[in-house]
């Protein structure tokens, strides 16, 4: 695989395909975007946005949630925000979402099956960190876009006047639903 993306590549840079791509890195609406890795959203998010590139910082993880007030996605919101001048923050969370019913036992067990040790898992849970609640899914997904909009807006290092809201996409036809 590595190879055929290589091949293109080398294509794509000789044939100039990056021209229509050509960006500066400071997001034209101001707005960063926090999001699920599902692949279904990696076009159809921006186009039932009207977003093009270079609209907005987009933030994919799994299940677009804000888990850890100080994680990387919190993270890459502050610096969107100090950095680069974003004043306005979407979490959209989508439907028929993979990561929902994430069940971390079952995980544990796919991972001691790939050759993780349990004292390897034990470790993570040593250094204070809710493995259960870490992998796993989450029941309602309003209730999580619900909660990592106020992880964000009651963040301390959040300055006032950052609009948060909270969205769900139908990951079939682009649909948005505001959640807050």
């Amino acid at each position: 695989m590595i190879d055929d993306i290589l091949e293109y590549n080398e294509k794509f840079v000789k044939n100039n395909g990056y021209e229509k791509y050509i960006t500066n890195k400071y997001p034209d609406k101001k707005t960063a975007i926090v999001s699920c890795m599902d692949t279904r959203l990696t076009e159809l998010l921006p186009a039932a946005l009207g977003m093009k590139n270079g609209d907005a910082k987009i933030i994919k993880n799994a299940g677009g949630i804000i888990s850890h007030p100080f994680g990387s996605a919190m993270r890459s919101l502050l610096i969107g925000i100090y950095e680069l001048g974003v004043d306005e923050i979407l979490v959209i969370g989508h439907t028929d979402c993979g990561a929902r019913h994430t069940d971390s036992k079952v995980m544990t067990q796919k991972m001691k099956a790939r050759g993780v040790e349990q004292k390897n898992i034990d470790l993570i849970k040593y250094y204070g960190i809710d493995f259960d609640s870490w992998l796993g899914g989450f029941l309602d997904l309003d209730q999580s876009i619900h909660k990592s909009v106020e992880l964000i807006k009651n963040h301390p290092l959040i300055p006032e006047g950052i609009k948060v809201y909270g969205l769900v996409i139908d990951s079939m036809t682009g649909a948005l639903r505001r959640v807050i």
